[in-house]
């Protein structure tokens, strides 16, 4: 399966999650329900939106590639240049797994709960409300962070090769933060995939039991109207 941000993005860079379109998507790319998936990209968040994305719709047997497609450059192993075409499948997927994102309402409800943590993991300019998806603010967009947010950018989780760090330095890094198993984590990131990322860091690698992804992310927090903001 090859697939690019506008499989997955609407225009808006909101996250389509359209069943007819994901299984349209995932029959043309020869994918059925028995089939394995490895999830990698240019970057360790894009494997981790794909994983996310897949397991949202019932996807059970995806994987994601540690270190990503950098590792496997570095490592010299084989590639190829031509697009592969598998034959078509037919792909039916599941209602979208409600206990795995976060929607706006309850993450507004959220900002006053001492048994939840927003887990903001983008960089620290970004959550200064310095840049907004990689330029400053222009006219009405808004930057910033959630009230009470925590900041910590996803890629301390990973080592010089993109490899995600060891199960005891990646839980002294969380706790560090106050991010502990007794909480609800709601990660955010710009359009859901650095969140989906850390979703699964705690979910997978450190089995946290309450972790969500709000894809919405600061794509939609930042346009809502009043909208509590930070910087």
């Amino acid at each position: 399966m090859w697939s690019t941000f506008t499989d997955f993005m609407r225009p808006d860079f909101s996250i389509n999650l359209d069943p007819t379109a994901i299984e349209n998507l995932l029959s043309r790319s020869g994918i059925s329900q028995e089939i394995t998936v490895i999830a990698y990209g240019s970057s360790s968040a894009v494997g981790a939106m794909v994983f996310w994305f897949l397991k949202m719709f019932g996807h059970d047997r995806v994987y994601m590639l540690n270190g990503g497609y950098q590792k496997w450059l570095a490592e010299d192993r084989p590639l190829v240049t031509e697009f592969s075409n598998p034959a078509p499948k037919h792909y039916q997927v599941k209602s979208p797994d409600a206990s795995l994102r976060v929607l706006q309402p309850e993450v507004l409800a959220s900002l006053n709960r001492s048994d939840c943590v927003l887990l903001d993991v983008r960089t620290l300019p970004e959550f200064r409300g310095e840049i907004l998806m990689e330029k400053p603010p222009e006219g009405s967009e808004c930057g910033g962070h959630m009230p009470g947010a925590v900041n910590l950018g996803y890629t301390q989780t990973l080592n010089d090769d993109e490899t995600f760090k060891s199960y005891e330095e990646l839980h002294a890094l969380f706790v560090s933060q106050g991010i502990t198993t007794d909480k609800e984590v709601f990660p955010y990131c710009a359009v859901g995939g650095r969140s989906a990322f850390i979703w699964f860091v705690l979910k997978y690698l450190l089995g946290y039991p309450r972790v969500r992804n709000y894809d919405g992310s600061w794509n939609e927090w930042g346009r809502l109207p009043n909208a509590p903001i930070e910087q």
